[in-house]
């Protein structure tokens, strides 16, 4: 199930990417499914809390005093169990079905599915979630010539791209399953292989991260934290998940805004928790973001040989001022590396052996 799910995903995306280069087309095929996650995992929450009420949560009326009362309760628990809300309008079986695509007279829908998704992240503002989900859709631009010339030839392919996706059951229902969350992965995997050497900014094969993620975890069967200050997509941190039992909390940085994007899409498509997960997105030797904070665990594939500032500031710094010399302004390979080890919780943890490990 899990490969055919891959390949599925994976043809939509050549099929439908036209004459767009497959790094271009990458932002649109995994934010929109990550939309449609999104809404069947409001859908099947919903569902479940009008079960009793033999209600589907797709029927509410949003427009009556009953509908509204049930749509409030839920809006309610939904932003403190998932981080996020959408009304049953703002569904994406609601959405794929008015585009029509199957007919060849697909209605409008792109001022719709814009809507949609600044809704997604408004519903966040002022909760708990909301670093975690605001602008998470930033690189989705409906407006972009690469879609179309006209804008009935973005809506078209638009309307396509829902209508194939549609037609996929991701099998969220099972919560024992991560099939989504490694056909995700999968195909950033895929988008990285035709990336070049800029694959490297975003992903870290899955080969190398494995070895990674079992060096750093020998012994252990749980983790306190993780951190990756070069966290790219995310996939070496969730590859280190996937060798203990469980990791309490996930931690990285990343300088790139569209890659940090990626990042916390992936954490939530392979269902960690808003409140598990904290990504920040700024330069980490110039700007680091998680100051006075240490970590069980320490990965990192970083840009090697990368050009920093190289600041006689920087001796002042706690990362940086005990060896009292900085790495060459041309190379700060060994910049990252005193990063790593100044995060690092201390030796002769009660618990457990603290572990580090860089590509």
């Amino acid at each position: 199930m899990a490969q055919q799910l891959q390949q599925q995903l994976w043809n939509i995306a050549n099929d439908l990417r036209g004459k767009m280069g497959a790094d271009e087309f990458r932002d649109y095929i995994l934010g929109f499914i990550f939309y449609k996650y999104l809404s069947e995992k409001m859908r099947l929450y919903a569902d479940k809390i009008l079960q009793q009420d033999e209600v589907r949560y797709v029927e509410l009326d949003e427009n009556s005093d009953e509908g509204r009362q049930y749509i409030d309760a839920i809006r309610d628990e939904a932003l403190e169990k998932l981080g996020y809300f959408l009304k049953p309008s703002e569904l994406f079986i609601v959405l794929a079905a008015k585009g029509n695509a199957n007919t060849g007279d697909e209605t409008f829908i792109l001022e719709d599915l814009t809507n949609v998704l600044k809704s997604i992240e408004q519903s966040t503002m002022g909760t708990d979630s909301e670093e975690e989900f605001g602008n998470l859709f930033e690189d989705l631009d409906l407006t972009s010539s690469k879609l179309g010339k006209t804008e009935n030839q973005k809506n078209e392919l638009i309307c396509k791209i829902l209508y194939h996706l549609g037609k996929i059951d991701f099998e969220i229902a099972n919560t024992d399953s991560d099939i989504l969350g490694d056909a995700y992965e999968y195909l950033i995997a895929q988008f990285a292989s035709g990336a070049g050497k800029k694959a490297g900014e975003f992903y870290t094969p899955q080969a190398v991260s494995t070895i990674l993620a079992r060096l750093v975890t020998v012994g252990k069967t749980k983790l306190k934290s993780v951190y990756d200050p070069t966290c790219g997509s995310g996939s070496l941190l969730l590859r280190v998940a996937k060798e203990v039992e469980d990791v309490s909390s996930f931690h990285g940085q990343e300088m790139n805004r569209t890659t940090f994007n990626l990042a916390r899409m992936n954490m939530i498509m392979h269902d960690v928790h808003f409140n598990r997960f904290d990504l920040k997105q700024e330069d980490t030797l110039e700007n680091p973001q998680h100051e006075g904070e240490t970590f069980e665990a320490i990965v990192a594939n970083p840009p090697f040989s990368a050009k920093w500032s190289a600041s006689q500031l920087h001796l002042d710094d706690e990362r940086f001022s005990e060896y009292g010399k900085l790495a060459p302004k041309s190379k700060a390979d060994f910049a990252f590396v005193q990063h790593m080890i100044h995060h690092l919780d201390e030796w002769g943890h009660v618990d457990s052996t603290p572990a580090w490990g860089v590509i």
